[in-house]
């Protein structure tokens, strides 16, 4: 159990790095603009890494952490059920607290949260926890094809929008100058249903279908806690060398659609080809923590996922002081390639952050406020913990 957790958290961990690459093209152009790169003047070099990102983080990573998301609340029931048989009113205030942090964090920070939808998510996932795996594994199938022919419709229905432009290019300005008012005003009133002139209800429709329909990663990770997979990773080597393979399969998938952006229909390969990657780099990273979890890498890795929400919500804090108006105002400006380097500098400070970090404590600030709402108890302080306590199973529930 304590091996199988190790490996989980320093999935957590690495998975954080490879979002906020993804994030920072959002941070830096836009949740829309970022799709619209010819809108902005990049030299040669940021074309490159802006393909670079797009072929080998975007879309593979946020996967990952959905898979370790319905792998953990596997996990969760399986010792509540345990301690005290009452699972699902834990997992629903879990999911409580998630939607509403989600809520502040996208209304009063920045539009590429993603634990809204994770809330939203989680609710959807009660009808499946307690399900054979052969039974979410099909789900977890038929899904991944539904969101696939939806991703084509998407494609085909797309194109270029003066009013889109015209939000794009007001974005810039906004977030470059802006006040913090002026940015988080914009950013709720700039409704992209209007945008696009389509009904509200049909835009609510949209959403609420395409959060069911980005299911099938958290129903995998599910499948994959039900089989144990992770828990003896020095015995799993073999599977994991075998995973390997996903890596070039979900490269070229993923690759297709880019290089051939005329053709329309190839777009049905961009989703499952994300997964495909995201499988690979999840095999990758726990072959090589097979083989070498004694490196100071995996260990910091694994304290970064030990505090994968407070870490998450400070990437926020910190790349929008950095690129908005109220900070440095670096909107659109830093460039892709910099920003790569930007995104190392600053994962590299919360390995060692977090690892200074966990020395003195069990836990982090929303770790701790997550774990006294799940549970519905208050420990009042965050305690110091022990030496020996550094990998300790309870922390990665």
């Amino acid at each position: 159990m304590n091996e199988r957790i190790q490996t989980i958290d320093v999935l957590r961990g690495l998975c954080l790095f490879g979002i906020l690459q993804a994030n920072l093209l959002i941070f830096q152009y836009g949740i829309w603009g970022k799709d619209e790169i010819s809108l902005f003047s990049l030299s040669p070099f940021d074309t490159m890494s802006y393909y670079a990102v797009k072929l080998f983080i975007e879309a593979s990573f946020m996967p990952i952490f959905a898979f370790l998301f319905g792998y953990g609340m596997v996990i969760m029931r399986e010792r509540s059920m345990e301690r005290d048989g009452k699972p699902k009113r834990k997992l629903a205030r879990r999911f409580l607290f998630i939607l509403f942090l989600g809520y502040l964090h996208s209304t009063f920070l920045w539009e590429g949260d993603i634990l809204l939808t994770y809330g939203m998510i989680g609710f959807i996932l009660l009808l499946f926890v307690a399900r054979k795996k052969k039974t979410i594994l099909i789900w977890a199938t038929i899904l991944l094809v539904l969101s696939s022919l939806f991703g084509l419709g998407a494609e085909i229905a797309a194109d270029s929008d003066e009013e889109v432009t015209s939000y794009i290019k007001t974005t810039n300005h906004v977030y470059q100058t802006g006040t913090y008012l002026d940015i988080k005003t914009h950013r709720n009133t700039s409704d992209p249903g209007d945008l696009l002139d389509m009904p509200k209800e049909a835009f609510l429709f949209i959403s609420v279908f395409a959060i069911v329909l980005i299911t099938p990663m958290f129903l995998y990770g599910m499948y994959a806690a039900k089989r144990k997979w992770f828990v003896h990773p020095a015995q799993e080597q073999g599977r994991y060398r075998k995973g390997l393979l996903f890596i070039p399969v979900g490269v070229t998938l993923k690759a297709l659609p880019l290089l051939f952006s005329g053709i329309p229909v190839l777009g049905v390969l961009s989703l499952p080809g994300s997964y495909v990657l995201a499988f690979g780099y999840i095999f990758l990273i726990a072959y090589c923590f097979a083989k070498w979890r004694s490196h100071p890498l995996f260990r910091a890795a694994a304290n970064v996922g030990k505090l994968s929400l407070t870490n998450y919500l400070l990437q926020t804090v910190v790349c929008t002081f950095i690129f908005y108006g109220y900070g440095l105002g670096l909107f659109s400006r830093l460039g892709v390639f910099f920003g790569i380097l930007l995104g190392i500098v600053l994962f590299s400070l919360q390995l060692i952050g977090s690892t200074y970090y966990l020395k003195t404590r069990k836990s982090g600030p929303f770790e701790w406020l997550l774990r006294a709402f799940t549970h519905w108890t208050l420990p009042w302080k965050l305690t110091k913990r022990k030496e020996s306590q550094n990998l300790t199973p309870k922390q990665s529930a």
